[in-house]
């Protein structure tokens, strides 16, 4: 029986064994997910082909990027179904068609700003674009800043840096608008998302969040989000519960609207999550998940060994909205 996450009208089927991938192929840390306008689900991976694509019943329709990308981290999709492509490996995001070519390059290749410098782009983590097309980038790992870029790349300004008052950053991992052109940080390791018009200016933050990794929203003009949270990365709360992992949906107040999955701590069982990375809805209100399993395996972990099928399938999950 297949589990079902949340209650009232936030219920999710898990859908059990869902990508179908060709035979010997493996998802290696799904560390997003994008969904196109005919519902076909574009999977960021770690693996040896780094964009898979499949379609809303998980069977496998093409790959691309073999060669092209260091490290997958973040995924965008506008509303030509055009993909940003964030690589925290190489510094850059690339702009791809669905069909995997490359339009536009924001970074340079293999080429870090200094640490902590401010400069574009250190480890950089996730895309997002302003109703005109403007790019923001979340930056990162090696930065504690939010760039702004026209629509062909040139850099408009920047905010942030490192620190715990609004407008600060401690590892600032996702990023997401919306219809008004609001900015929405997820300011991972403070707990937190932020809240920013399109210059920069602070507004607010939600604060009932552990450790907000993944960040989606589902739009409109009364928005909700959906965070994928990672659970705790110390080994004196790694066994307290109702810290995650797991998903919450929030309104765009951050008020909660319901949460997913959590209550006991990590799991590769149906209905638990490892490390939820990246998110994405599809016109159903079908959720994807997608999971950094191995690389989080060790922080969730440390004594056991890993499961093969972790590095495998089980780092996409696909969660069917329960309609009856």
């Amino acid at each position: 029986m297949p589990a079902i996450l949340g209650t009232g009208e936030h219920r999710y089927r898990v859908v059990e064994n869902f990508a179908k991938l060709p035979d010997g192929w493996q998802l290696t840390d799904v560390a997003s997910v994008a969904v196109d306008s005919k519902d076909r689900i574009y999977v960021f991976n770690r693996g040896a082909h780094p964009m898979v694509v499949l379609d809303r019943e998980g069977n496998f329709l093409r790959s691309w990027g073999e060669g092209l990308f260091s490290r997958a981290h973040g995924l965008h999709i506008d509303a030509g179904d055009n993909l940003y492509c964030t690589d925290d490996g190489d510094h850059t995001v690339r702009k791809c068609t669905a069909d995997g070519k490359v339009l536009l390059t924001i970074g340079i290749p293999e080429r870090p700003a200094p640490f902590m410098s401010g400069d574009p782009f250190h480890r950089c983590t996730h895309t997002a674009l302003s109703p005109k097309g403007e790019i923001y980038v979340s930056d990162g790992y090696g930065n504690a800043r939010v760039h702004k870029f026209t629509p062909d790349g040139k850099l408009m300004k920047s905010w942030g840096e490192p620190g715990t008052d609004p407008g600060q950053f401690n590892i600032v991992h996702n990023i997401a608008t919306d219809a008004d052109g609001w900015v929405y940080v997820a300011d991972r390791e403070n707990h937190r998302v932020q809240v920013f018009d399109g210059e920069g200016k602070y507004e607010t933050q939600w604060n009932n969040l552990h450790r907000p990794c993944a960040l989606c929203c589902c739009g409109g003009k009364a928005p909700t989000f959906v965070v994928g949270e990672l659970g705790p990365g110390m080994a004196v709360n790694r066994k307290v519960p109702n810290l995650g992992p797991r998903l919450s949906i929030v309104d765009a107040k951050g008020n909660r609207i319901a949460r997913l999955g959590g209550e006991e701590g990590p799991g590769v069982a149906s209905g638990k999550f490892l490390a939820p990375h990246g998110i994405a809805l599809d016109s159903k209100g079908d959720i994807y998940v997608g999971e950094v399993g191995v690389t989080d395996w060790k922080t969730s972990f440390p004594d056991e060994e890993m499961p093969a099928f972790v590095r495998s399938t089980r780092c996409l999950q696909k969660l069917e909205r329960v309609r009856e």
